[in-house]
């Protein structure tokens, strides 16, 4: 079959190229948190409404449910990237610097969406002209709260996956170079669990600690022992990730407080490891609290599953990289990460897969997800705006699984 198509996508990438590189840099430069992301949903709606997409705001005005054709009745291959940013002081000297004190796209969201914009404008553009090979019906969901594990959900009970048979996305990665893509079947992230934790004990003044039952000596002694003990009562063949992120007790120097809130999350891979990890914390909690005369409650919040690849989507996923990237630039992730990603609901609907983009060159780039540092080389827009669009394309074949299976999933197209 002729690559035509391939080749007119990657042109409309590339003459769409400056300006996913503003798309990306405005709202790096405007970021907003899970859950406030209104300004960027207005600001995307707008240009893709211009553009001639038929586009469904979010709950309360957050993220967007985007159709090439709302006219459209088949089913359509869904391209997912998220809006949010985090607390975090961006810390670069560049001109698309944070202008949000406090808050800063430091997990690519900014990325994501400026590539899955790039899929979606060039797809349509050669949907209009008649170029693509078959009928090719796609949905972009730009979601919100994706840091706080609380937007995919909404965007599910909106109807973001109504009609949708399979699910792809990408997740910027500053371990890789810029070119390099790495996949995963089957488990690539981590359950992930939230954690608050309140002692309760019985203030008093600074000077006279036996007078009280200190809740901070508590708090200090729960965290250590936790750190301690779950790995020892954990076999060292399972991941289990325990991390305190969040102390918060007491308002005076001089004065024992009443109570101590510690939050965090819980890691793991297998559920039976997750039950008994839980089990081993309220163990450990009990005991300090006896040994401290305070009372402690521990409380297991929202939880997010491990993202699951579908090999068939995943297979797909590769056969598209491998157009688009240099030889070597396929890269297998040899385990998962004790990262989570709220994903994962969507993959508990319809089959789906993530892919990791490289994001770092010698320009740019080397500072981990979550610093004040972070950012990417952003030729990686249009690698993954090229690998989501083929895909799209490759997804919506009638006969792909006859073409993956004659082929040994070489899968020719």
């Amino acid at each position: 079959m002729s690559t035509d198509w391939r080749e007119a996508l990657d042109r409309e990438i590339d003459q769409r190229f400056s300006q996913l590189v503003e798309i990306r840099r405005h709202l790096h430069a405007h970021p907003e948190l899970s859950g406030q992301e209104r300004d960027t949903s207005l600001y995307l709606y707008q240009l893709l409404r211009d553009l001639g997409f038929s586009v469904q705001m979010g709950p309360e005005g957050c993220g967007l449910i985007v159709d090439d054709d709302s006219q459209a009745t088949q089913s359509r291959v869904g391209i997912r990237a998220d809006i949010d940013a985090l607390h975090i002081r961006d810390a670069k000297k560049v001109d698309y610097c944070s202008q949000n004190e406090g808050v800063m796209h430091a997990c690519g969201h900014d990325a994501h969406t400026a590539t899955v914009f790039g899929a979606i404008t060039a797809l349509k553009a050669l949907k209009t002209s008649g170029e693509l090979p078959w009928d090719v019906s796609f949905r972009a969901i730009f979601q919100p709260a994706e840091e706080t594990c609380e937007g995919a959900t909404g965007m599910i009970r909106s109807g973001a996956l109504e009609g949708v048979t399979s699910l792809i996305a990408v997740h910027m990665d500053p371990a890789r170079r810029v070119g390099h893509i790495g996949f995963r079947a089957g488990v690539l992230t981590a359950n992930c669990d939230e954690m608050e934790i309140v002692i309760h004990g019985r203030g008093g003044h600074a000077a006279r600690p036996h007078e009280a039952s200190d809740p901070i000596a508590a708090a200090a002694q729960l965290v250590n022992a936790l750190y301690l003990f779950i790995p020892r009562v954990t076999d060292s063949q399972d991941a289990v990730v325990v991390t305190i992120g969040k102390v918060e007790g007491g308002d005076h120097a001089n004065v024992i407080p009443e109570f101590v809130m510690l939050r965090g999350t819980i890691r793991t891979l297998d559920q039976v490891v997750r039950r008994k990890t839980m089990e081993h914390i309220s163990r450990i909690a009990s005991s300090v609290a006896q040994t401290s005369e305070t009372k402690i409650n521990v409380q297991f919040g929202l939880s997010c599953k491990s993202v699951v690849n579908d090999a068939k989507v995943l297979q797909v996923l590769r056969l598209a990289a491998r157009d688009v990237l240099e030889a070597g630039g396929i890269e297998e992730i040899p385990r998962p990460s004790m990262g989570s990603e709220d994903f994962a609901f969507y993959l508990e609907q319809v089959p789906g897969a993530m892919i990791r983009l490289g994001s770092t060159s010698e320009r740019v780039g080397g500072s981990g997800l979550h610093t004040p540092t972070f950012d990417i080389d952003e030729e990686s827009l249009r690698i993954g705006a090229r690998v989501l669009s083929r895909a799209t394309v490759y997804l919506a074949d009638p006969d792909r699984e006859r073409r993956l299976e004659d082929n040994q999933g070489a899968g020719v197209w």
